[in-house]
């Protein structure tokens, strides 16, 4: 009886620990980064799950889900500083807006809420 429970808790164990490495769990505040966004503009062109001219944050999160996070995290880190190009659904290409700070901690906690939305 034992070897039988033993062999199901382990099953169960490795299943947890599988479920829990293929999806972070990231510690955010939430609060801080929509006061960031919010600061620099980002919803203007970007809402959490209504369609404007960017994408919803719930989309770009959808694009990222099941890629090793810290690629995630530091494409989309690249996007939000460098003012690369954003293309939009009609084709024309602008410069991204540079978000106006250069504290890592406040651009990596607006980046891992994005990825956090489900």
């Amino acid at each position: 009886m034992f070897p039988r429970v033993t062999k199901t808790l382990f099953n169960l164990l490795a299943i947890t620990c599988v479920f829990s490495l293929s999806h972070p769990v990231l510690a955010v505040d939430a609060e801080a980064a929509k006061t960031l966004a919010r600061q620099n503009g980002c919803f203007k062109c970007h809402a959490v799950d209504k369609k404007k001219d960017g994408p919803t944050y719930k989309e770009v999160a959808d694009k990222y889900r099941g890629k090793p996070i810290a690629k995630s995290e530091e494409r989309l880190i690249t996007h939000i500083t460098t003012g690369e190009k954003a293309k939009f659904p009609d084709g024309h290409e602008e410069d991204h807006k540079i978000i106006k700070t250069k504290d890592m901690e406040q651009i990596k906690n607006l980046v891992n809420w994005i990825l956090s939305l489900q």
